[in-house]
């Protein structure tokens, strides 16, 4: 099991499994916030604190919701679903505690041209 939160901690939450890659995507929104994600299935992310700071942004086709704190901005995860319909959540690993993040292999992602 996995914590993380926001920059000022009003938001916290855990995930379950193991970190075997991030993604590194290209789109305008995940290169301007500098996002290393990582894939889970949706029952795997616990929110533990701050469910009531969490707003929501979404773009583009809005097929995932970008949760971020709307006390200091920092966007711990997304919600979604993957192309079969299995909802996940996209966690950013840049939010989690205790992560070697030069230790996780990044497979780069072209979503610019989506």
């Amino acid at each position: 099991m996995k914590s993380g939160s926001c920059h000022c901690g009003a938001v916290r939450f855990s995930v379950d499994g193991e970190i075997d890659k991030a993604i590194e995507c290209n789109c305008s929104h995940c290169s301007r916030k500098g996002f290393l994600l990582w894939f889970v299935p949706r029952d795997a992310l616990q929110v533990t604190a701050g469910d009531d700071r969490l707003t929501t942004y979404t773009f583009n086709r809005h097929a995932i919701q970008h949760r971020f704190c709307a006390v200091c901005g920092v966007q711990p995860f997304g919600l979604g679903s993957m192309p079969d319909g299995t909802s996940m959540a996209a966690i950013n690993i840049r939010a989690l505690d205790n992560v070697d993040l030069d230790a996780v292999p990044r497979v780069a992602v072209n979503g610019r041209d989506f």
